[in-house]
This record gives structure tokens, sequence and C-alpha cells, in this order.
């Protein structure tokens, strides 16, 4: 059972509408069945109702098999988990593949490789148990301490107390743009058939 401090984020299909919606405020288009809840392409990435700031969060995603994936699909099922909806850790499928290192699975996306590779097989569940901590920010909105993040993919440790540079950027450099509090979880819809389950959360 989850820790019993924890908001259920994920354990049945009533929890997708209760916890969940579309950046748009609209209802979770996704698609739950089999007791987890799968990506439905370019209808948009989902976030959480309510915001977070320091946590424990855990989460269990799988990427289809070839034969699963639907025609025209990306050769790798693509994700990602941005926390307060703007640091992002990878979700991608490179099993017997190969990525740019900081863009594989367990990356803080474009800023930190996984210090290994704990990918699951295709058609596996992978499990992400994250610890972070938030930025903090003075009152004229100037950073005055940086947001850190551990990630343990399958138990075992890939990131470890890493400072996030800032805001996850596919080109450019990352920093932090603006203050701000405590913001949702954000589940990306890339195109790939990502599955999601067991997704619980813990203030800290």
């Amino acid at each position: 059972p989850i820790p019993s401090d924890a908001i259920p984020l994920l354990q049945q299909a009533s929890d997708v509408n209760k916890y969940w919606q579309h950046t748009n405020g609209k209802p979770v288009n996704w698609i739950y069945a089999n007791d987890r809840l799968t990506v439905k392409p370019k209808t948009g990435a989902i976030i959480t109702k309510q915001g977070f700031c320091d946590m424990q969060l855990h989460l269990e995603w799988r990427a289809p098999v070839a034969s699963e994936r639907r025609k025209g699909a990306p050769k790798h099922a693509n994700s990602g988990i941005k926390i307060q909806e703007r640091y992002e850790v990878q979700i991608l499928d490179t099993y017997n593949g190969s990525v740019y290192v900081n863009g594989q699975a367990g990356a803080m996306y474009k800023q930190a490789a996984p210090m290994v590779d704990a990918l699951s097989p295709s058609g596996e569940w992978n499990i992400y148990d994250i610890i972070f901590r938030a930025p903090k920010f003075d009152n004229t909105g100037g950073l005055t301490k940086a947001a850190y993040i551990t990630v343990l993919h399958n138990g075992v440790l890939v990131q470890d107390n890493f400072e996030i540079e800032g805001t996850t950027m596919h080109k450019g450099k990352a920093k932090y743009f603006n203050a701000h509090g405590c913001k949702p979880i954000l589940l990306q819809d890339h195109n790939g058939e990502i599955s999601f389950r067991n997704i619980w959360v813990r203030a800290l």
C-alpha cells in the first residue's frame, strides 16, 4: 500500500479526473484501461489540479512494444514528467538503442545524464522515485536557492541531489526565468503511447 500520508494521484479510474486535468482545464482525454492511464496522442499534456513544492513522488511508466505502437508513431515512445510544470525528468524508450545522454530515460532533460542506464525492456514497467526540493526566491523575484532533485530508476540511483539549472529548455541554456510558488506536476503528450500507473505524492 502507498504511505498513509500520500495523495493517491493515480490508483484507480476515479482518480483520473479527481486529481488531473488538461492544461486548458478540460477533463482528461487520455485512455484509462487495465489499471493504467495511457497517453492519447495529440490530446495534450495533463497536470495535477494541485500544486506542490518540496515532495516525494512515486510514478510507474511503461513504453509499448513495437507491435503495440500505432502506425506512424515515433520509433521511441516519448514523454516526460515536468515537476512544477517546468523541470523535466525524461521518459523515453531507448532500450537496445541510443540517444544523446542527457536526453535518455532518467535524465534531467538537457541538463544531467543519468548516472547509469536502469531502463526496463520495452513493454515492461519502469519505476521512478523522485525527491524534489523546490527553488526559493526573494521578495523581488530573485533566486536565493536552486531546486534540487534525487531520482531512483527501478531502485537504482540515477540523479543524486542534482542542482537544477533552471526551467527545462529544448534549445538554449536553462535558467530560472521567473519566481514561482507551488506548481502542478505535468505529464507530457509527446506522441508516444506511454502508460502510467501507481502515482502518489507526499508533500515534504
